[in-house]
């Protein structure tokens, strides 16, 4: 165990305070325990990668990364734009999306299944028109499938680059199945099992990724400017430059880079394994978690029977 100076410690209190309350909202230890400590079978047992993945400070750049490759499909950019609240309310959004990662990688199964239930029900109420005109709804199985897919890839390459232990090929694999199980109850057809699959699937997308108005319009608010305060900004370029650099050059590419950015683009490996290492070293632990086995299975069996703090 490293000491800490006093005054360092509760330097790092409050910043791990205010940071989890950010991400995970104002009742962030409430929502905990309730995940981590209530007894019952999970969807996962503690043997899974995905419980490796969600935890790891890592996410962060996996999730601004998932964000700004899901801009580029243009029927779902214009579903996120007019419903989703990402630059309304961007902090409820994100406390959101943690807490439904957070319930389904932890939770009990009663908890996970509600968890989906509430996303599902949300889908099938958001629907329009892109500014084009082209129809879409959020429950359309080929769009569930392209956010799933551009998200199991953005989050497991983070963790591969920015983790505290990267995954070897049959975890990461193994990772792909966990998503899989949570991708199928969220309405995703046939989604793929293993990195190769995957990364089938992305390549089968990218004739359809352009950039949009709107895409463009989200790069500008997620890059430029985050609704932060200004010491957190000097940080948070570094992580952005870390999420941007952690996409393919051809995304990279048709996406609308602020300057700043391009120009830490040189610096985003060491920037943003400093940022994510301290985001590790500020953050509160959660709580013990309840070791049950999966949902329905035994305890280490090769693959959970159920879906994904």
């Amino acid at each position: 165990m490293v000491w800490t100076p006093p005054c360092f410690g509760g330097l790092r209190e409050r910043a791990g305070e205010a940071l989890l309350h950010r991400v995970a909202g104002p009742t962030a230890h409430e929502k905990r325990a309730r995940i981590h400590e209530t007894p019952g079978p999970r969807w996962f047992g503690p043997d899974r990668p995905v419980r490796l993945v969600h935890p790891d400070a890592a996410m962060y750049v996996g999730g601004l990364a998932a964000l700004l490759l899901q801009s580029l499909h243009p029927v779902a950019m214009a579903a996120v734009a007019a419903h989703s609240g990402f630059e309304s309310d961007p902090w409820g959004r994100l406390q959101r999306t943690s807490t439904f990662l957070a319930t389904t990688t932890f939770g009990t199964a009663q908890d996970a299944e509600r968890a989906v239930l509430r996303v599902r029900r949300v889908h099938d109420s958001v629907r329009g028109r892109t500014p084009e005109g082209v129809p879409y709804r959020a429950s359309d199985p080929h769009l569930l499938a392209w956010v799933h897919a551009a998200e199991t890839a953005c989050f497991l390459r983070a963790h591969q680059r920015y983790g505290r232990r990267p995954l070897d090929p049959v975890e990461a694999d193994g990772y792909v199945a966990d998503m899989a199980q949570v991708a199928r109850r969220l309405g995703v057809v046939d989604p793929p099992e293993n990195t190769r699959e995957l990364a089938a699937r992305l390549a089968r997308y990218r004739p359809e990724l352009r950039a949009t108005a709107q895409s463009r319009a989200a790069a500008r608010y997620l890059l430029s400017r985050p609704p932060l305060p200004w010491p957190a900004r000097l940080p948070y370029a570094f992580l952005a430059a870390a999420a941007v650099e952690l996409l393919p050059a051809w995304v990279r590419a048709r996406l609308d880079l602020p300057y700043a950015t391009r120009l830490l683009l040189p610096l985003a490996r060491p920037g943003g394994h400093a940022v994510v290492a301290a985001i590790r070293w500020i953050m509160p632990a959660a709580p013990r978690r309840t070791r049950a086995p999966a949902a329905g299975s035994r305890r280490h069996q090769s693959s959970p029977s159920g879906p994904s703090g």
